[in-house]
């Protein structure tokens, strides 16, 4: 059923409330993020001190980690050099060449790599689409691009029916 491909693996709040721990036990060894409303406010450029903490930690720990978005421009880049890792930018999801690109540069697999995002139509669906381990924060702020403001409800409606309240 299409629901089934909008559902996430794990839902939480932050991408600093994800248990590293718990992907490892999973058997990932990276983990793409979307940029938007996931690691900074909705077209910001300041990752908040526990995110920045949180990937520190994960690299820390030998994760592999990379910026997965749809924003064009320098932004996704500039994001990523203060944390240390790389970004691929205009990645189009939910389409599949962008994620196979980003675990190219990873050097990871489908089953071994995570996506962390905030929205189900693109995050979500992509990544569940490519066979990787989802997961779904809550967004970051309510500021955001008209047609995602749209697909919130819907957002809304099946968090609501799988019991994924994460706030």
């Amino acid at each position: 059923m299409w629901k089934n491909r909008l559902r996430p693996r794990m839902a939480v709040p932050t991408v600093a409330d994800i248990d590293l721990g718990v992907l490892t036990q999973q058997g990932i060894r990276g983990i793409l993020l979307d940029l938007d409303n996931t690691l900074v406010p909705w077209n910001g450029w300041e990752v908040s001190a526990a995110t920045a903490q949180w990937v520190k930690e994960a690299r820390r720990r030998g994760f592999r980690l990379a910026i997965l978005s749809n924003s064009v421009g320098r932004r996704a880049h500039a994001v990523a050099r203060r944390l240390g890792i790389f970004a691929l930018s205009t990645a189009w999801k939910p389409l599949p060449s962008g994620f196979r690109k980003a675990l190219a540069q990873l050097g990871t697999g489908p089953a071994e790599t995570a996506v962390v995002g905030d929205q189900l139509f693109t995050d979500v669906a992509g990544g569940n689409a490519a066979g990787l381990f989802t997961i779904w924060v809550q967004p970051l702020s309510p500021r955001e691009m008209p047609h995602t403001r749209f697909l919130r409800w819907a957002e809304r409606r099946l968090s609501q029916e799988w019991g994924l309240d994460v706030q």
